[in-house]
């Protein structure tokens, strides 16, 4: 195969492979009654703690007016509260108080299954995998701001 083969090749597997994470994440966060979006914002507050609307709209690549409405749905289903910041009482930040009581169980296939697949490489390989997801994830959400940057700068 040549290499602009093999490139076109895997670049369709990347695809694939992006196309079924952002799939699961959708029908989990349907399968609980949320909005991807919801729970996308939800797993940004349990990793990453406490944050202010500004910088949880940034996360989430929403404006100002949508991450109030994101923010105000969390709040009313009980998953985040309001309160004032401790180091400056004059902002708010929005903390995690709880998750879908159903969320485990909904993600539990394909934690199995995703298991069953790391499970099967070598320690070296499994520390090489899990490097490669840190690093991805850090390189995806830079990207994520430079298409935010070129978008807004297109207008």
């Amino acid at each position: 195969m040549s290499t602009e083969g093999r490139e076109d090749n895997e670049g369709q597997v990347f695809r694939r492979y992006l196309s079924s994470v952002v799939l699961h994440a959708q029908a989990g966060a349907k399968a609980v009654g949320l909005g991807a979006t919801d729970l996308y914002a939800l797993n940004i507050l349990e990793l990453s703690g406490a944050m202010t609307p500004g910088e949880l709209g940034t996360r989430t690549g929403l404006t100002t007016g949508p991450t109030t409405r994101l923010i105000d749905r969390l709040e009313q289903a009980g998953y985040v509260r309001r309160a004032t910041d401790p180091g400056d009482r004059r902002k708010v930040i929005v903390e995690p108080i709880a998750q879908p009581a159903d969320l485990d169980t909904v993600l539990a296939p394909a934690r199995r299954k995703i298991g069953e697949i790391i499970g099967g490489y070598s320690p070296e390989q499994r520390e090489f995998l899990f490097d490669y997801f840190a690093r991805a994830a850090d390189a995806l959400q830079q990207a994520a701001g430079e298409i935010s940057s070129a978008g807004t700068s297109h207008g």
